[in-house]
């Protein structure tokens, strides 16, 4: 065999850090890991571990997140399922994770519960977290919607996604806490019954007013591949659609691009941050967490519209003429016949982008909407 090359050794060491946090949190728990132990347990030095990751609380995210992508893929349901039948199929693979009363101690299974203590220990990580969450609410509600039957009122269903959700962080945080405590079958059926609530979830546009220009560019496309992480494969960025740069704290403008967007537009997520040591894992696992059990309970035809895009390099960013990238980044492109035809910054940037080109009626620019934006 060859010598390795300097990548090639510090993508073998990187492995190895994983590998040996992994069962020091497994056998320790995250407080009482130490990162001496982890760099003994992978044959390195403390410095090489800290060379790959910046601290434990980095590591640990990592480790879950590592996890969670590589969890097996059953096949694919077949199209024909209801919002309840999906809903159900979601929550039992949710549920399916979860720990038992009868595992060990120190099982695997157990690996996550430090998780919550943690996204909560500082506002750097529990900003990004929750809009995690509204994006998870999002691909969720988004899948949700493309279940229905043809000609059904075409309300919005990312709340009832956000409810689901809800529960089943819920049930995941007392399995950890108390296990034997849920029921997992209970947790199934309430998931099951609020595909028959009426929340009266019906999406309105921001402002008016307040969103940006649009303005109009003529300048050449040319992406560097990236994956589509909801569909696992290469992301569709050549054609006509929207790109979106959204920082950790604006994930939730997503959701302006999807619903402004041309139906046969496609619509990218790109997801950008200025702490990736640690919170690209964090965006990872969240995510992960989400299209795992969402491919298992909703048929390819019905997953959501939205590609999601990790951009820990930079360079899609780049590409998109966002050369600097914070958390706080919003930013987006319409993308026509290969060229970049319209481009808007700053809060709003999303929709302004998708809309690029559509006209507003007059009412909609005068009325603010009835319900404040969620």
């Amino acid at each position: 065999m060859g010598r390795l090359t300097r990548a090639e050794m510090q993508e073998r060491n990187r492995a190895k850090v994983l590998a040996a946090a992994r069962d020091e949190f497994t056998e320790r728990g995250f407080r009482d890991a130490k990162i001496d132990s982890i760099a003994e347990r992978a044959e390195l030095t403390r410095g090489a571990v800290y060379s790959n990751f910046p601290g434990k609380r980095a590591l640990y995210f990592a480790v879950l997140a590592d996890l969670a992508e590589r969890a097996p893929e059953p096949p694919h349901p077949e199209p024909g399922r209801t919002v309840r039948e999906a809903l159900s199929a979601f929550a039992r693979s949710w549920v399916a994770r979860l720990p038992l009363a009868t595992d060990e101690t120190h099982d695997s299974a157990r690996l996550g519960m430090d998780l919550m203590s943690e996204v909560l220990a500082e506002e750097r990580t529990r900003r990004p977290f929750t809009q995690l969450m509204k994006l998870d609410a999002l691909l969720l509600g988004l899948a949700l919607e493309r279940l229905r039957p043809p000609r059904t009122p075409a309300g919005r269903m990312v709340g009832v996604a956000e409810a689901a959700l809800t529960t089943l962080h819920g049930a995941s945080q007392m399995a950890a806490a108390a296990p034997g405590f849920i029921e997992p079958f209970n947790v199934v059926s309430i998931c099951e019954q609020l595909a028959d609530l009426d929340l009266g979830d019906v999406w309105q546009p921001p402002h008016i007013p307040y969103i940006p220009q649009a303005r109009p560019a003529d300048e050449p496309w040319s992406p560097p591949p990236a994956v589509d992480v909801i569909r696992g494969g290469p992301a569709r960025l050549a054609g006509d659609g929207v790109v979106a740069i959204l920082g950790l704290h604006r994930l939730e403008a997503a959701e302006e691009a999807v619903r402004a967007a041309p139906p046969e537009a496609a619509v990218t997520a790109v997801l950008v941050t200025g702490y990736s040591d640690e919170l690209a894992p964090l965006a990872r696992l969240a995510i992960a967490e989400l299209y795992v059990c969402l491919r298992q309970a909703f048929p390819p035809s019905a997953w959501p519209r939205l590609q999601v895009v990790y951009d820990e390099s930079g360079a899609l960013a780049a590409a998109a003429g966002v050369p600097a990238v914070s958390d706080g980044t919003e930013a987006a492109v319409r993308i026509e016949a290969g060229r970049i035809v319209a481009r808007a910054d700053g809060r709003g940037a999303c929709h302004a982008a998708a809309s690029a080109g559509e006209t507003v009626p007059a009412d909609q620019a005068r009325t603010p909407p009835v319900r404040p934006h969620r």
